[in-house]
């Protein structure tokens, strides 16, 4: 596996920074106070896209890392819209650029499968992008295992290869576990997960609070809406409560514990939201904790991924 660095040769945190709120529900000023929080822990992966809060995203982190870019490692994300297009990639990373004020991006996502360019295009358009310096890794953000096989196939008649992938994971979410995890694991791929707390059904307060993303957003409701899933995010709620450790805090360590996974995607809205996600960072779970956590949903998982899309 190629071991993904900061400029200055820095490993990468065990945990990456979502900026999907900045400039969103998280206004600039908290924004940036939880950028601050994130670098007094050690963090130094941070994740944004193209089409996150309007471009607003990109422009915060932008400013934020300006005095210490080499120390930072950052993701973004295209082709979310538009298509996988050469045209569509070179546009909206130039965009992407200007918003972060970087000549070089060290990972660039593809957001999304698109079944409508061929691949060759699309490696040949990031391909491109590598050779002129503009980004330093590849990598493919909700793709299933067969799609990251066959385009990793074409990325090395490119003379590249995808380095990352970003699937969706947490305890009410395990489809990676059946082919994406071992897949990358055996082709030395990094895996960089988000959702580790289920939309913040495994923390409960966002269904409590009323105003969180599975109150106010029907998508999430949707996948996060099977009857077994609120079951499993209560039984973990208990079994937090009994080993005196936030659930936030416990669901990013679960996460963690994978051996394919390289890092979950923490996020929030505020510092005093993020704090226990942060935690994550410091414990360490036994094995036996770890299974008794993961029998609290099914095994193997259900392919509930993307329940939202479905008609």
């Amino acid at each position: 596996m190629t071991q993904l660095r900061t400029i200055n040769g820095a490993p990468l945190s065990s945990l990456c920074f979502g900026t999907m709120q900045f400039g969103g529900t998280a206004d600039a000023d908290m924004s940036l106070a939880m950028y601050d929080a994130c670098r007094k822990t050690g963090v130094n992966h941070f994740d944004t896209a193209h089409v996150y809060t309007g471009g607003a995203s990109e422009t915060l982190l932008g400013q934020f890392i300006k005095n210490e870019r080499e120390n930072i490692f950052v993701a973004t994300k295209v082709a979310y819209t538009g298509g996988a297009g050469k045209e569509n990639i070179n546009a909206t990373f130039a965009a992407s650029q200007i918003r972060l004020q970087l000549d070089c991006v060290d990972l660039l996502y593809l957001h999304r499968f698109d079944d409508e360019t061929p691949l060759e295009e699309t490696f040949e358009a990031l391909a491109r992008l590598q050779q002129l310096r503009k980004i330093r890794h590849i990598g493919v953000s909700n793709y299933a295992a067969w799609q990251v096989v066959k385009a990793q196939t074409v990325a090395a008649k490119m003379d590249t290869r995808i380095n990352m992938i970003q699937p969706m994971y947490s305890l009410v979410k395990r489809q990676a576990e059946v082919e994406l995890l071992p897949m990358a694991q055996a082709e030395g791929i990094g895996v960089a997960t988000y959702s580790p707390l289920g939309a913040g059904l495994l923390t409960g307060k966002n269904t409590q609070s009323g105003n969180g993303r599975l109150a106010t957003d029907r998508r999430y409701a949707a996948r996060y809406g099977q009857p077994w899933m609120h079951k499993t995010a209560k039984e973990f709620a208990t079994l937090a409560a009994q080993m005196q450790v936030d659930p936030a805090t416990l669901g990013v360590a679960w996460a963690a514990y994978h051996p394919s996974v390289s890092c979950p995607i923490i996020s929030a809205r505020t510092v005093d939201q993020l704090r226990p996600s942060l935690a994550a960072a410091q414990l360490s779970l036994s094995a036996e904790q770890y299974a008794c956590i993961s029998a609290l949903s099914p095994t193997p998982a259900p392919a509930t991924d993307r329940l939202e899309e479905l008609s």
